[in-house]
């Protein structure tokens, strides 16, 4: 190593260790939920070449970095079951790893993964969440603190929500085709806190937001057709906006007293609306009796027989009257758009707390991001917008940043910079405002489901089989 190397290295290290004692990115999205590293200078330009502080095999898993201290923490799915990981930040050295205790592994999409929930973690703790057996707690050297079994979700495309920490309170949402509920346990002892069942929500894939605005807490979860806001110490519901997508895979954010959620999903816009008769008229009109239940044989080919296994609730192959006419009306009542909603809402709000709203240019997955003022989404094939944040007005939309495919990772931004991470491996980094200039366009040569983490002048990337380390210091 040269004397020049051996310096970079060192100042590298001294800035690394400059952020250990800080919060870091200690759940999905960061400091919040808002996906903003406020104090974070991470590099521009970077490739498993360049700016790299150390880059560790990783094994298959969507669940995103989480930052405390001088650890990260991943989990992982594969031959030695659901695995948490526990990563020292300043090399990328595995400290340990623990498997968690399970029988059948819950099934999902073809892009999904049973290790997609984000951990949280706070000084003492860092808390998993896993579909395939429930919530579990370790202390940092991994000594199993606690664990909630919870049962598998009812849903065929796997679990994705992951857990938010607020204190001593740590929250999980299980919405799923049939038993939908929100938890609260205690974070010291995993003891319940409160739960509230859902049963008029169906899968979901979306993580909650814990909304603090004007001396208030309200947890805000995305769900199918429907967004709630709950008291994060009882659980008890504060309003309603109906009119969302028929299921929810964006997380929401805020920023300058307001909310915003952006949801997308087929059969949502007016120009493309899935419709179904009602159930008796149909089993009629193919000569079936109205009060038998339907086999996915009976109903013609098209958008209704590809929804059957999400019309099919209890998965006994059949559909019945209830589950027919609940999704038909999902499919009349789903809307896509982009919302920002006013504060201090009670009760029913979709009419009384709308601020504005847009319905171009749509996120699928990737979860909007509010940073100085402004909103910014990003559609899959690449097409970013902008907006001012409490106004709806149109800076850009739908421009294309060269960086094709789907979007899966929710954007990122500190320093003035936005990252926007592609499935295909393309992290495009472009200037904060209302012109989009692009700075760089980072290559990383495999597939990215998980959100970039920002701590200090680190940008950390989980790709399909790596953990990267990133850093301006390291070039």
């Amino acid at each position: 190593m040269t004397l020049l190397s051996r310096f970079l290295c060192l100042v590298c290290l001294a800035s690394l260790r400059t952020t250990l004692g800080e919060e870091g990115w200690p759940q999905f999205r960061g400091s919040g939920g808002l996906a903003v590293a406020q104090n974070g200078n991470p590099p521009i330009h970077f490739s498993p070449e360049s700016s790299l502080l150390w880059k560790t095999p990783f094994g298959s898993g969507n669940s995103s970095p989480c930052v405390r201290g001088d650890r990260l923490f991943l989990t992982t799915s594969g031959a030695a079951g659901l695995e948490t990981v526990c990563v020292r930040r300043s090399n990328g050295q595995v400290l340990w790893r623990r498997a968690a205790p399970m029988g059948r592994v819950e099934p999902t999409h073809r892009l999904g993964n049973p290790a997609t929930p984000t951990p949280a973690a706070d000084d003492r703790s860092v808390y998993v969440y896993f579909g395939s057996f429930g919530l579990i707690a370790y202390d940092f050297d991994g000594q199993e603190r606690w664990q909630v079994p919870l049962k598998t979700p009812v849903v065929e495309f796997g679990t994705s929500a992951s857990p938010v920490l607020d204190g001593d309170r740590l929250f999980v949402v299980c919405d799923q085709d049939e038993g939908a509920f929100l938890l609260a346990v205690d974070s010291r002892s995993g003891r319940t806190l409160w739960r509230v069942e859902r049963p008029e929500f169906r899968r979901s894939f979306a993580t909650p937001l814990l909304w603090k605005h004007n001396g208030q807490e309200e947890l805000v979860v995305p769900g199918s057709i429907w967004l709630k806001a709950y008291n994060p110490k009882d659980g008890h519901e504060l309003w309603t906006y109906s009119g969302t997508s028929r299921v929810a895979c964006s997380s929401p954010t805020a920023g300058d007293g307001l909310l915003f959620s952006a949801s997308w999903n087929v059969g949502g816009d007016a120009d493309s609306r899935v419709s179904m008769e009602p159930f008796d008229d149909f089993a009629r009109s193919i000569k079936q009796d109205p009060t038998a239940a339907l086999g996915p044989e009976l109903i013609p080919a098209g958008p209704v027989r590809e929804r059957f296994t999400q019309i099919d609730l209890n998965k006994d192959g059949k559909v019945n009257r209830v589950e027919w006419e609940g999704m038909r009306t999902m499919f009349a009542r789903a809307g896509n758009a982009v919302l920002a909603i006013r504060p201090n809402g009670k009760g029913d709000i979709t009419a009384s707390h709308l601020a504005w709203k847009s319905t171009r240019s749509l996120p699928y997955v990737a979860s909007p991001l509010f940073y100085q003022g402004r909103l910014y989404t990003v559609k899959n094939g690449g097409l970013i917008s902008c907006y001012t944040a409490d106004t709806g007005e149109v800076h850009y939309q739908d421009h294309r940043i060269d960086a094709a495919g789907d979007y899966y990772a929710s954007i990122v931004a500190s320093h003035e910079r936005l990252y926007f991470t592609s499935q295909k491996g393309v992290i495009t980094v472009v200037e904060a405002g209302k012109v989009p200039r692009i700075l760089a366009k980072n290559d990383l040569g495999e597939a990215i489901m998980a959100t970039p983490a920002i701590v200090g002048s680190a940008l950390y990337v989980r790709t399909e089989t790596h953990l990267y380390a990133f850093s301006e210091a390291a070039r």
